[in-house]
């Protein structure tokens, strides 16, 4: 059935985007239980959504990569004591404090890795092992149809398990990437082209995700010739979508001087593609700072003005998205108080 979100719920539970599932880790931190665990391509975000709250909530991260642990590691070694055996947890196992025990790959790993986490699971221990208090159970995983390594997960595991699906989607993927500094030319070609911030292609190997978005931007900042830049960015995400942004950012020689703008002057776009690289070049540079806000704010409205509606309703949004602060100053409330429809 298709919920108000516009996502559905499907074989692999309720779908949600990284915004949504962000406040549903965040309300599962304060019970501890159910344990979630998140399916999703790879690639679409899984572990940076963990660590992302982990981070906002000053929380420990430990990584278990599933697929790498033999069945006996979670129990640990057995240790002779008189005529008993004592069984010695593993040291990556926590045993104090608060945080994320992050399963990652889990149906990636072989049936008998994947039974050995049942108790870990539902009772919070394995074997005299008792997981901590303060720590949360996540797991996540690749679906079947991804074509990456993955085994069928046992009924007994899955039903110890609430399940999310995590989809693509640019506007939760935005909020993350303007404060994490991903290039805004990167920002603002997906905004353009948002088809391409996931596709899987099975003709090529490297393929457009919010990963390797991100090595992107890593890549446009090294000192590398044009054709070997262009070689680069198609071994990240593929030759078209590599030939493709490479045009869109020469076609950014016409943009006005983001400074000048910032500083009063009310130069507009040559046209619609030039106004996303400039949303998203403004957002980028001084959507952190308060002092630019009002101003930036003034301009979305000459961009409204001059015929680029749209442009002026994503530089507000992005703003906001930038830094949800802005959202409780007086110059937004005065815009939005004329632009009620454009929020809605």
């Amino acid at each position: 059935m298709l919920g108000e979100s516009g996502l559905t719920g499907g074989g692999y539970g309720g779908q949600v985007r990284a915004a949504q599932l962000r406040r549903i880790l965040l309300a599962h931190l304060k019970l501890k239980w159910p344990p979630l665990f998140i399916w999703g391509p790879p690639g679409v975000g899984k572990s940076s959504v963990v660590r992302q709250v982990a981070a906002e909530q000053k929380l420990e991260v430990i990584d278990l990569r599933m697929l790498l642990l033999d069945p006996v590691d979670l129990r640990g070694l057995p240790i002779p004591r008189g005529r008993k055996v004592h069984w010695s947890p593993p040291e990556f196992l926590p045993d104090r404090g608060k945080g994320i025990l992050f399963l990652d790959e889990l149906n990636a790993a072989p049936p008998l890795v994947q039974a050995s986490v049942y108790q870990l699971v539902l009772d919070r221990k394995v074997g005299e092992y008792r997981l901590p208090d303060g720590w949360t159970v996540v797991a996540a995983g690749n679906r079947e149809s991804d074509r990456s390594i993955a085994h069928a997960m046992p009924t007994a595991l899955r039903s110890r398990f609430e399940h999310l699906e995590l989809v693509p989607d640019l506007e939760s993927w935005k909020t993350w990437a303007y404060p994490a500094g991903i290039d805004p030319s990167v920002i603002s070609f997906l905004e353009f082209r948002p088809a391409l911030l996931y596709q899987m292609l099975p003709e090529s190997k490297p393929f457009p995700c919010p990963r390797t978005w991100e090595m992107v931007s890593r890549v446009l900042s090294l000192d590398l010739g044009t054709d070997e830049e262009l070689r680069v960015l198609e071994g990240c995400v593929g030759t078209g979508a590599a030939t493709e942004f490479d045009l869109f950012r020469k076609s950014l020689n016409r943009l006005p001087d983001l400074k000048e703008i910032a500083n009063g002057q009310n130069l507009a776009p040559a046209d619609a593609v030039t106004g996303y690289a400039l949303v998203s070049g403004l957002v980028a540079r001084y959507g952190a700072d308060p002092s630019r806000l009002s101003r930036l704010i003034d301009y979305a409205e000459h961009l409204g003005a001059s015929g680029f509606r749209e442009l002026e309703v994503l530089l507000v949004r992005d703003l906001v998205r930038r830094n949800p602060a802005v959202s409780r100053s007086p110059a937004f409330r005065h815009w939005a108080e004329k632009n009620v429809q454009a929020l809605g």
